[in-house]
């Protein structure tokens, strides 16, 4: 049978699609606009004919039907990562979700510690050899394809075809559904003087030819806004982005001096505007892989002079991240940050970067603390850590004492706090 007629035959609307699932599934869906809006929306118009069905994702964009504190028996949230969307349900107890170092997914997927029954993903259109593409969200997706008892995608004209392996092939699917929605478009976040005094330290600090792994948010924006004067930086990375598609118009990124994966860029997921997916499509300098690659410390620090540069909410006189909860509340999830941290740190010349900048809640709370608020969830540990970086400057931490490292951090607190913190500190015994 020709690729053409099992994609026919294949084909169903997004309303009988979601006909696969079983009650007790779960359900993988891929990270931000790799979700499927159609068969997500038919999901949630069907939600009270199921029984026990979870679905899990990292960074979801929409607020599809199921996320219902009223239907969690019938369909519950299940997430890798929270969101704006997502965030609610996991504060009010109908929804839970699952930690875990973002390159280590695939793996406890593979071992069935994290179920995957059934995909539903956003795929490109089909091309000449059966092969559909994931470029938005390779990640754990790819993972969950080889575990899953059904694959249902969502064919879309706007989702771009990316080199790497993201791919699937039309004999591996259950069932497939048409949409052309556009993808959803993501700005950039709102950059400040205070990111832009962060994002200068960095990159004063990042030379021609470095391998950049880029986070998403205002302050890693910042930095990416201060480099196109430089030359032959590489990329490999969690998230492509629009800064990262600027830095290659550019001309600072060409990927002619990475040792590791020469001539190109490396990326697990997309998120950005309508021109960046149409910059992915096709395009030989790209390739989108599962996070298992882009992610491992191992593998990504293989790249010399690899820059990672991260966020976070919190961090102690000791060193400790916390960079995904507001104490005790879960805020958002682990991520990449781990990952790329120990990669930058096996990385021959490589430099990992935390920022933040000094305060939050317009100067009323230190972000540099004597310890983290009870209940933070430690996202990166004190023995990792290296570069802090606030609107002050930069404290390296790194083979320096407890002492040493509280002295280096409370010099890039906001002054107003300089003294409390001086005292705290003295009160324990690190000063």
């Amino acid at each position: 049978m020709s690729f053409q007629m099992q994609y026919q035959e294949k084909r169903l609307s997004a309303a009988d699609a979601v006909g696969v699932v079983q009650n007790g599934d779960t359900i993988v869906v891929p990270t931000g606009v790799g979700e499927p809006p159609a068969l997500l929306s038919a999901l949630s118009e069907q939600r009270r004919s199921f029984q026990d069905v979870k679905v899990s994702q990292i960074l979801s964009v929409r607020k599809f039907g199921y996320f219902d504190p009223e239907t969690v028996q019938h369909i519950r949230p299940m997430p890798y990562f929270l969101s704006a969307t997502s965030r609610t349900c996991v504060d009010e107890g109908w929804g839970d979700y699952i930690p875990s170092y973002f390159s280590e997914m695939p793996d406890l997927i593979g071992r069935g510690l994290m179920p995957a029954d059934v995909v539903f993903a956003l795929v490109s259109p089909m091309d000449a050899h059966g092969y559909f593409s994931l470029s938005l969200g390779p990640d754990y997706t790819m993972a969950a394809i080889r575990k899953a008892r059904a694959i249902v995608l969502e064919v879309n004209p706007n989702v771009p075809y990316a080199f790497g392996n993201n791919q699937i092939h039309i004999s591996q699917v259950t069932a497939l559904v048409e949409d052309d929605t556009p993808i959803l478009e993501v700005g950039l976040p709102k950059i400040g003087p205070v990111q832009q005094a962060i994002g200068k330290y960095v990159a004063d600090m990042i030379n021609d030819g470095d391998t950049l792994q880029i986070g998403y948010g205002a302050i890693p924006d910042a930095v990416v806004m201060q480099l196109t004067d430089k030359r032959d930086l590489g990329i490999h990375t969690e998230m492509i982005g629009d800064g990262i598609m600027t830095l290659v118009e550019a001309g600072s990124v060409t990927n002619r001096r990475k040792n590791y994966m020469p001539g190109k860029m490396v990326a697990t997921f997309a998120l950005g505007s309508k021109k960046l997916y149409q910059f992915m499509d096709r395009n030989p300098m790209l390739e989108m892989h599962p996070v298992e690659f882009t992610n491992d410390p191992y593998l990504a620090g293989q790249n010399d002079n690899l820059i990672a540069i991260n966020g976070t909410m919190q961090i102690d006189f000791i060193g400790q991240c916390g960079s995904e909860s507001q104490g005790a509340r879960a805020y958002s999830g682990t991520g990449g940050q781990a990952d790329f941290v120990r990669a930058a740190n096996r990385s021959r010349g490589g430099k990992a970067f935390i920022v933040t900048p000094s305060t939050a809640k317009d100067d009323t709370i230190s972000r540099i603390v004597p310890t983290l608020t009870a209940g933070t969830h430690v996202t990166t540990s004190k023995n990792d850590i290296n570069y802090v970086v606030t609107e002050y400057g930069v404290a390296q931490l790194r083979g320096k004492s407890a002492k040493e490292r509280t002295k280096a951090l409370i010099a890039i607190a906001h002054p107003k706090f300089r003294d409390q913190l001086t005292e705290d500190a003295k009160k324990m015994k690190l000063l």
